[in-house]
């Protein structure tokens, strides 16, 4: 499978002789989601990103970063991240053959993330300190040194994540209403909507932090965010007048949600629509059904990432394995009830 890139260089900024860095990004299913569509009152599709090669939308824009990252000689890139940047990053670092430096929140990463990053050979440090002050410390490091930072305030990263909405566009042949987001960093939003607005679509960017972790809804920096829904635990996006301008240029708008409904919407998208996404994913969906979409009649949920991300919270959300004796009695006991 080619990656996006080779896919849509007419609409990337890369020329036919520049390197590209690729696992096959992109592509992703747009699935429809029949028992959504009942709850929400509206035709409900779900953009699985997280059938990306790290299991996340990063991937994306990570091709594009670290593609031009090597054309313009780096030796090393570096990244601050809750989890999924971080994977990515590592990933494709290791596919270019360069060097990889992640700082990450002290305890506050899930366990899937931190081991794709370790795995694919990054230098892992753990900052007693939130997201927010990692990205400060990362942007200074950046500018004082020959490295390549890769988050979502490096243009390439959104020029990647863009490509999303032409494939959204693509299978629903430029017929979609409303697109629910989750909003952490907000470069996913902003991604979004750059694409949608050069194929001249405008469909409402309704775009959902959680409720620890709502400063664009508050209107103010959180000082301490905190959520179960790591991916979004961010209390200042580097990317917020971007969002705002997508919310508002589009007729959307940036709503919260508490876990508690994030935590129900991950539940009913794994157990319905047979859909395993991270909490952080699940934002969209529980925006849809706790704030609606208006008068919206096809919807696209944005799934970022996958649920094999965040095992513990998965864990701690199902329910119980079932103990048995090794007999057949035993056995069907266990089976039917």
């Amino acid at each position: 499978m080619t990656g996006l890139i080779e896919r849509y260089r007419d609409r990337l900024p890369f020329a036919a002789e520049d390197p590209v860095v690729t696992l096959g990004e992109g592509s992703t299913p747009l699935v429809h989601a029949p028992a959504l569509s009942q709850r929400a009152g509206a035709e409900v599709w779900c953009k699985l990103e997280g059938l990306n090669p790290t299991g996340s939308f990063k991937d994306r824009g990570m091709t594009c970063a670290v593609s031009a990252a090597v054309r313009e000689g780096a030796r090393a890139i570096v990244c601050a991240s809750t989890g999924n940047t971080a994977a990515s990053a590592a990933a494709y670092a290791a596919r270019a053959g360069i060097r990889c430096a992640v700082i990450v929140p002290d305890g506050k990463i899930a366990t899937g993330k931190l081991a794709q990053a370790l795995m694919h050979g990054a230098r892992v440090i753990a900052l007693r300190g939130n997201f927010d002050l990692a990205l400060a410390l990362v942007r200074e490091l950046a500018a004082s040194h020959p490295i390549a930072l890769v988050n979502s305030v490096n243009e390439f990263r959104i020029e990647g994540q863009k490509t999303s909405s032409f494939e959204i566009a693509e299978a629903l042949d430029a017929e979609l209403d409303a697109l629910c987001i989750p909003v952490g960093n907000a470069g996913n939003i902003t991604a979004y909507w750059r694409g949608f607005d050069e194929l001249g679509q405008r469909p409402r960017m309704l775009g959902f932090q959680a409720a620890g972790a709502a400063p664009l809804v508050l209107g103010a920096p959180v000082q301490a965010p905190e959520t179960v829904a790591s991916a979004i635990r961010i209390g200042n996006p580097a990317r917020w007048e971007d969002a705002m301008n997508a919310m508002t240029a589009s007729g959307g708008e940036i709503r919260a949600v508490t876990d508690e409904q994030i935590l129900a919407a991950y539940r009913l998208l794994a157990s319905t629509e047979g859909i395993f996404c991270e909490p952080a994913s699940a934002a969209s969906v529980a925006g849809l059904l706790v704030h609606g979409a208006g008068d919206a009649q096809r919807v696209a949920c944005v799934l970022t990432g996958h649920g094999l991300k965040d095992p513990q919270t998965a864990l701690g959300e199902a329910g119980a394995v079932v103990s048995c004796e090794p007999d057949r009695a035993a056995v069907e006991r266990a089976v039917l009830g």
